[in-house]
């Protein structure tokens, strides 16, 4: 049908940022707070019980969180804002947040548990009240796994698949607004793979392309995070 066929990939990529960028402003404080409840505040028995219900998100499977997003999220926010496409970038946004929240908060609060009592101690010592030890001590102790739960959950809504591709859109749209529907980098490949374009065609080898920028988009993160890690580990 086009006999010059073009094909970029700063609209998959756009998407694929954006769309990651809203699910971390809604998992990263969120899961810094209850990790930070969780180890600081939180009794025994709560936290033995809330941990596992935490967990449980994790193993839902994405094409839940898909249709949630489209059928409950959507409608929800279109109450609000009338204007909302169908399909669009904001409601996968902010279920992705909640779907990467249990990896926030468990490595998190895990690596918070990890800083040795005495540093508290120390701290109640000085007068430091218990919210006091957690933002200007236990945190910082811990800043390495932080670091490291914010790279993981970078890399798990980057590399998401069905509820991008089943809430978003499959409509590849160089736009920054999240209100408007967009395809990612996944969703691509996933419409490419299941569609009818013959074997070694350009728009075939397009899948392998975009697979590779996703991968080392991953590793950059990866990098990005072995190298704080190691750098606040020196410094505390």
């Amino acid at each position: 049908m086009f006999t010059d066929a073009h094909y970029g990939i700063l609209p998959l990529l756009s998407a694929t940022l954006i769309v990651s960028g809203i699910a971390l402003l809604v998992a990263v404080p969120a899961g810094t707070v209850l990790a930070v409840y969780l180890s600081e505040y939180a009794p025994p028995k709560l936290r033995e019980g809330l941990k596992p219900v935490l967990e449980l998100l994790g193993g839902v499977p994405t094409v839940i969180y898909g249709y949630f997003a489209l059928l409950f999220v959507t409608p929800m926010l279109q109450t609000f804002m009338p204007g909302l496409n169908g399909f669009n970038m904001l409601a996968p946004g902010l279920v992705m947040g909640v779907m990467i929240l249990p990896y926030v908060v468990s490595v998190s609060e895990d690596a918070m548990r990890a800083v040795p009592d005495t540093l508290r101690e120390g701290a109640y010592a000085l007068g430091f009240s218990r919210f006091h030890t957690a933002i200007r001590v236990v945190i910082p102790g811990a800043l390495s796994g932080i670091t490291a739960a914010y790279i993981l959950g970078m890399s798990r809504a980057v590399g998401e698949t069905m509820v991008v591709a089943i809430a978003a859109g499959q409509n590849p749209n160089f736009t920054l607004d999240p209100t408007e529907g967009a395809a990612t980098m996944t969703a691509y490949i996933v419409q490419v793979s299941l569609g009818d374009l013959p074997h070694g065609s350009i728009g075939y080898q397009t899948i392998f392309a975009v697979g590779l920028t996703l991968f080392l988009i991953t590793l950059l993160f990866n990098i990005a995070g072995f190298w704080l890690r190691r750098r606040f580990r020196e410094v505390y």
